[in-house]
């Protein structure tokens, strides 16, 4: 992100939506209709690290999906849960309050529905919900919008528009957005499930993804524990790769004992830079002078994806589809490695 395109917003509200999870609903400082979004888009929001005192003044860079309907562009609204292992974001914004002033980025989208879906099945577990929810607003809204210009059209006509949302939390106590939904005209296409609820009311992936009409499309987000369930058991029943869309909203990068140093040579100049064993290439590539968009450093947001022209990377992150790993044309360097000796970077 360049200054040029960042965009000033404010403050306007500060919600408790749930045990350690507040909403925050920004404007513009102008007063300007903010830039338009599509369901599953997130921002980048610019914050102190308020969390180490050591480290005063440096700007921390965080990702937050937009959960409000996508129609409105005079709000954005993310919602944030105080994470008890945090890096400093979710501290940082915690400490936030209403008529404070954050840079943000223009609207991004990593986590789009597809347009081809014949049906979309939606899972959040946890504070997954915020991308979750601004999908659901948005087909509710197709959906009404289709069925009230085609009436007379047989049911397939809004088939591309139907879901279905499941909502899994640990308690009600900590269920964002539990009333909105509820209470919403699609209410009738959420179901939620608790932990410390029930049996017969607990989420049962395998049986929920065996029932799915064919068509269908799965969307996920949440922590990563859920994520794996879902994801491993859709593959596990051999649904089709492009018909599975997630986010991960961040994962501790596992260090393994095959993390050896490496060279990698920038394709545009010819000049090689060390990557010693104990830093990661987007480190050994800014003690170069050599600077790559980046933003979570930890292989989920896609800012820094490099594409590689030579050698074969060590896949580390949680943005390239198995499918995009495995062609080895791109990486990214905030996580992932090298097999081979060098990597040339089109750089």
């Amino acid at each position: 992100m360049t200054s040029a395109t960042l965009l000033s917003v404010r403050i306007a509200r500060k919600t408790l939506e749930a045990t350690g999870v507040y909403s925050y609903e920004l404007h513009s400082t102008t007063g300007a209709a903010l830039p338009a979004f599509t369901a599953g888009s997130h921002i980048d929001v610019l914050l102190p690290n308020a969390s180490n005192a050591a480290t005063n003044g440096v700007v921390l860079t965080r990702q937050y999906s937009l959960c409000n309907p996508p129609s409105e562009t005079h709000r954005y609204c993310i919602a944030v849960l105080l994470d008890a292992a945090s890096r400093g974001g979710s501290v940082a914004m915690h400490a936030l309050q209403v008529g404070d002033v954050l840079q943000i980025s223009p609207p991004k989208n990593h986590f789009a529905l597809a347009a081809d879906a014949q049906q979309h099945l939606l899972l959040a577990g946890g504070i997954g919900i915020t991308p979750i929810l601004c999908m659901a607003e948005q087909l509710a809204q197709d959906m009404a919008a289709q069925c009230s210009t085609q009436p007379t059209e047989p049911a397939a006509a809004v088939a591309s528009a139907a879901f279905n949302l499941h909502y899994a939390c640990r308690s009600r106590e900590r269920m964002a957005f539990y009333q909105r939904m509820a209470s919403a005209p699609y209410a009738s296409r959420v179901q939620f499930h608790f932990d410390d609820g029930p049996t017969t009311q607990q989420l049962g992936i395998a049986a929920l993804l065996q029932q799915a009409a064919p068509g269908t499309h799965l969307y996920v987000c949440g922590p990563k524990g859920f994520m794996d369930a879902v994801l491993g058991a859709a593959r596990a029943q051999h649904w089709p790769e492009a018909q599975l869309h997630y986010e991960f909203f961040g994962a501790a990068v596992a260090a393994t004992a095959s993390d050896g140093a490496f060279e990698v040579q920038l394709a545009r100049s010819g000049r090689v830079v060390q990557v010693p064993a104990d830093q990661t290439v987007l480190q050994a590539l800014a003690e170069a002078g050599v600077s790559v968009d980046n933003a979570c450093q930890q292989g989920v947001c896609g800012t820094c994806l490099t594409r590689v022209l030579g050698g074969t990377p060590d896949h580390k992150d949680l943005y390239l589809t198995p499918e995009e790993q495995e062609a080895n044309d791109q990486f990214l360097p905030c996580c992932s490695r090298s097999k081979t000796p060098l990597l040339v970077l089109d750089l």
